[in-house]
């Protein structure tokens, strides 16, 4: 590493992305000098926990970033908007969580073991995909660089955490409600989670894909570098507390079998392969929570399209879809010396 201790802000400390971002830098041994913990007016002077020890939350303002390398944003776009420019300019090398930036052509858009060359150039600002997008592009990674990538149907069935904290709180109130007889009250959701699923509760355009569909689409050409890559996603949101699920069917430039697609995802950077038809061993979210790897299973061939697999994924959305991409590019950027010195 170009430097071995950091002075790391991470604004949006106090919600559910903030936090796993603080269990990444720990779990990570990620070399901080000094945590800056940023957050709204609201939760300034709260205390969070960090390498065993409290630590003050600050209010997020522009005087924040005086002395600080390395900042991971996720507080959402408008706060990122406002308040990257000015740390920027103070001399940290941002990471982004929310969608300000990512489809600004000027900024990568990276997950590591995708398209991780693009950290070469020492970006100073680096956008970190939406989590569906995220998961979805390291399955399809190994499958890409083995036969060409031509086309993609997906389902996702994306987890209460993909909303914060707070909807995973409610999802679990629900539960308790129903186990007490209790009426199920849905406040954070339009709908009900517990005992049901719905459409994702994005806002929906007029060609009838919602904006969490239409990010997919975007962010996975985008990380490809395909912009005429063919997708068609539909994005559901189940009643499971964390990490998210997708089936998938891909197509491909040249003929690919079940062996070779399995062969390529077992031996892929941030791929488990999970799949073990005697014991009905598939990826399910219960076993990928907590875990960094993307959790690959139930590959197989489309039956008269030999170019053509199919395959389910389950990924931490906090983690590989969130806060443990945003670590890891922090990382692969110290390697190349893109850090501040």
């Amino acid at each position: 590493m170009a430097k071995k201790f950091y002075r790391v802000a991470v604004v949006g400390v106090t919600g559910a992305v903030g936090q796993e971002i603080l269990r990444v830098l720990e779990r990570r041994k990620f070399p901080v000098s000094e945590l800056v913990p940023l957050a709204s007016e609201r939760s300034a002077g709260t205390e969070v926990e960090f390498a065993g020890k409290k630590v003050k939350v600050r209010k997020l303002e522009a005087a924040s970033f005086a002395g600080v390398e390395v900042a991971f944003f996720s507080a959402g776009a408008t706060r990122s908007r406002e308040f990257i420019p000015i740390a920027r300019k103070a001399g940290a090398v941002v990471v982004d969580n929310s969608s300000a930036f990512r489809m600004n052509p000027e900024v990568p858009l990276v997950v590591p073991e995708v398209n991780g060359d693009l950290l070469d150039a020492k970006p100073k600002l680096i956008a970190n995909p939406n989590c569906s997008a995220a998961i979805l592009a390291v399955a399809l990674a190994p499958l890409h660089q083995l036969a060409g990538l031509e086309s993609v149907v997906v389902a996702t069935y994306q987890s209460a955490s993909g909303a914060g904290a707070k909807a995973m709180a409610e999802l679990e109130q629900q539960v308790r409600d129903y186990a007490a007889g209790k009426e199920l009250k849905a406040e954070v959701f339009p709908h009900v989670l517990a005992f049901n699923l719905f459409s994702h509760n994005s806002p929906m355009g007029k060609d009838g894909y919602n904006e969490e569909e239409q990010k997919m689409v975007e962010e996975t050409r985008k990380i490809f570098g395909l912009p005429k890559l063919r997708m068609v996603p539909t994005c559901v949101r189940v009643p499971v507390p964390r990490a998210h699920s997708e089936a998938v069917v891909a197509r491909f430039l040249k003929p690919i079998s079940r062996e070779a697609a399995k062969r390529a995802l077992e031996g892929a950077a941030g791929v488990r392969l999970v799949d073990e038809p005697k014991k009905n061993l598939f990826p399910m979210p219960s076993h990928a929570s907590g875990e960094l790897d993307v959790f690959v299973g139930r590959v197989r061939e489309v039956e008269g399209d030999p170019h053509s697999i199919a395959f389910f994924v389950s990924g931490d959305q906090l983690l590989k879809g969130a806060a443990w991409n945003a670590v890891q590019i922090a990382e692969e950027l110290a390697k190349r010396g893109g850090l501040p010195a």
